[in-house]
Parts: structure tokens; C-alpha cells; sequence
């Protein structure tokens, strides 16, 4: 079969089939339902935990007492829950369902940043699509348009998508453009919003899947159902699933994981729609212990602008502090976690062709790197 050469305005007289634009009513209507039970959930532990302090909860408001006005009933229970807040600090202190509290800033942050993300989206999808365009006509292989193309080409997009994944965990450069989706303490639909505005440079890790020969139909399609696919992962409605899904599907479960703080969870369950990948190359970890979310080096802030070049603005000042190409290609591409020693960058203009001197050398003390404590760290210590 002929293979077929397509110019841009070719693929744009396609009309791919917006699937992400049909979806965002859904996305947002299950937002709403999620955030409504996971308050209704947050009340509730409160209630135990005033309860087991001897508070009484006989006058809980309801939709009956607030005359089945949904407003009134909304501004009742938020009432409600800041008295039981209070009576819990009053004689105990904390209580554990704060952690489960729905941060409603925290959700408004991440909309900014998904309004970003689509306009970003919109102003380089000529850029993304001339570049897997240009490797499709490049090469002589062509997959034709069928039934299992479209389940081939999902299964080595998210192949890609795998490894583009992990390195954006493992090279702070390319953090830089993801850290924005784990810089959130909680964990709803509302975070799988936060993508960040420079994402869109990862496209090259896809590069492979247009070198196949797959039709760029195909490839744009199976790359929206890959991106719908992770916004019902981002929930703690959802406990464990059935055996068999758990072993081939990311579920909420793994992802939990993914965005956890926790020691043994770093760096684990990268994969997007398929958990197969992180079986296979040593990066899965099942979920025990409900985790604690966000990054070690909090943002603390619900600036989207913020939220999406913290990690860039970061990045750049450690390269104005080591002005050697030596440390700006280890502060990018190392490591999150890689710790620099100040003396040995500087020490590149002083030693000889930039090389440090013999380890027994007088000069050698205090010029060594220091090792970072772990690979990836979600933080840069400089």
C-alpha cells in the first residue's frame, strides 16, 4: 500500500474529532459531584472526632431545616464544620479529617492553570503537529488506518509517554515542565488541570511513534484518549479496583502513589494508562498507607503563573550562582535532587583545563561534589 504524505494544511482539513473539548463538561460536572462527597466525607470526621470529644451532633443542618434551598444548605454546613473545627482545636488540637479537607483556592489555582494550559495548547499545536508531521513523512514505514492500528498506536504512545514521564522526574530540566502537576497537597480531579504551560516540549519524546508510520489521525486521536485517561485517576473516591485492571491499568490507586511524598513512594508508577511499563522496569510500587501529596520543597502559593515557572525561575538562578557550562549541564539534566559544591564550579576557573586536582592533592580539600541524597528528590539543595 502506497503510503500516503500529508502537508499541514492537509491534517488540518482533517477535523480531528475534538475529544478533549466534548469531555470538559463531563470533567467538570464529576469535579463538582467529587468535591460535594468528599465534603460531605470531611463533615462527617469531624463529626467523629468532635463526637469522641463529647461534642453533640443532633443539630446538624439539613436540606429540610435549610427549606430545601441548596444555597443556604451549603452556607449552613460550611457553618457547621467551622464550629466543629473549632470545639476539636479547643479540646484536642488537630483532628485527621483536616486532611481530607477539599481546598477550594487550591482548585481555583489549578482552573488557572488548565485555561493556561489550553491556550498554550492552542498557540503551538501548529509547532506540535508540523514536528510529528515532519518524522512521518520522513520515514518510509506507514501503518494503515484500522481497527488495531488505533489500539497499536495507544499502547507505544503510552509507551512513550512511560519514559517522557520518568525523565521529567529524573532531569530537573525537564521537571521543570511538570512539577506543576505534583506542586498540589491534595489530590481530586481538580489536579489533573495542572499541566504546565511548556509541556507542549515533550512532543519530541513522541517522535518514535511517528517514525513507525502510524497515521497522524491515528496518532492525534490515541494521544487525546491517553490525556482523558488520566483525569479519573486523580481521586481518593476510588479505592481498589478489580485484580486483573489493578495489574494492566493505571488506576487511582497507582497514581496515588506516584504523587506521594513519601520515601518508599518517590519515583514510582510513572506510567499513564498502562501500570505494565512500571512492572517492567522496576518502578512499581502498590499502595498501603493513605500518602501525603505534593512536592518536598513546598510552592506555597495558588498563583498559577507561579505555580507554572517556580521550578524554571529556580533552575536559572543556581545557573547564574555556577557559572561553568560543566555545572549548568549537571543543574539541568542531573538529577532534581542533585547538590552542588559551590567551590568546585567556581574552582573551574582556577584549575587547569577545568579539571579538579588529584584527590591527595592540599588543594582538592573541600572541592569534592556532594552527593545528593537521593536521585530524585523533587528539590534542588544548592
Amino acid at each position: 500500500m502506497t503510503k500516503p504524505l500529508y502537508t499541514f494544511d492537509d491534517i488540518q482539513n482533517l477535523e480531528f474529532p475534538p475529544v478533549i473539548v466534548y469531555a470538559v463538561p463531563v470533567m467538570v460536572a464529576l469535579t463538582i459531584i467529587e468535591w460535594f462527597l468528599r465534603r460531605r466525607e470531611y463533615i462527617h470526621e469531624l463529626e467523629e472526632a468532635a463526637t469522641e470529644l463529647g461534642f453533640t451532633v443532633d443539630a446538624a443542618p439539613s436540606l429540610r431545616t435549610a427549606g430545601y434551598n441548596p444555597i443556604t444548605y451549603t452556607r449552613d454546613r460550611n457553618l457547621y464544620a467551622e464550629t466543629l473545627k473549632e470545639y476539636i482545636a479547643d479540646n484536642a488540637g488537630s483532628s485527621r479529617a483536616e486532611k481530607h479537607n477539599y481546598d477550594i483556592k487550591d482548585g481555583l489555582a489549578a482552573a488557572g492553570v488548565g485555561i493556561g494550559n489550553l491556550i498554550s495548547t492552542a498557540l503551538v499545536k501548529a509547532v506540535t503537529f508540523g514536528i510529528i508531521l515532519f518524522f512521518y513523512n520522513l520515514s518510509p514505514l506507514y501503518i494503515p488506518t484500522t481497527w488495531w492500528s488505533f489500539i497499536a498506536c495507544f499502547v507505544v504512545v503510552d509507551f512513550c509517554r512511560y519514559w517522557a514521564h520518568r525523565i521529567s522526574h529524573e532531569q530537573r530540566f525537564w521537571w521543570a515542565t511538570h512539577v506543576t502537576h505534583h506542586s498540589s497537597e491534595q489530590y481530586n480531579f481538580t489536579v489533573s488541570f495542572r499541566l504546565s504551560w511548556t509541556q507542549h516540549i515533550k512532543v519530541i519524546f513522541f517522535i518514535p511513534a511517528a517514525l513507525l508510520g502510524f497515521d497522524p489521525f491515528v496518532f492525534f486521536i490515541c494521544m487525546q484518549i491517553g490525556v482523558l485517561y488520566q483525569f479519573w485517576i486523580h481521586t481518593e473516591l476510588i479505592d481498589r479496583m478489580w485484580a486483573p485492571i489493578e495489574f494492566f491499568w493505571v488506576t487511582p490507586s497507582h497514581h496515588r502513589v506516584h504523587h506521594a511524598t513519601e520515601e518508599k513512594y518517590l519515583d514510582k508508577n510513572y506510567g499513564s494508562s498502562l501500570i505494565i511499563w512500571d512492572r517492567m522496569f522496576g518502578t512499581f510500587c502498590p499502595e498501603e498507607e493513605t500518602p501525603n501529596y505534593g512536592i518536598l520543597k513546598p510552592v506555597n502559593s495558588y498563583n498559577p503563573v507561579t505555580l507554572v515557572f517556580h521550578e524554571h525561575m529556580d533552575m536559572l538562578r543556581d545557573m547564574r550562582t555556577y557559572r561553568h557550562p560543566k555545572a549548568w549541564w549537571r543543574i539541568m539534566f542531573h538529577g532534581p535532587g542533585c547538590t552542588l559544591d559551590k567551590e568546585r564550579y567556581y574552582g573551574f576557573y582556577k584549575y587547569k583545563d577545568g579539571e579538579l586536582p588529584p584527590a591527595e592533592s592540599p588543594e582538592a580539600e573541600g572541592s569534592r561534589e556532594v552527593p545528593a541524597e537521593r536521585k530524585n528528590r523533587r528539590n534542588v539543595v544548592v
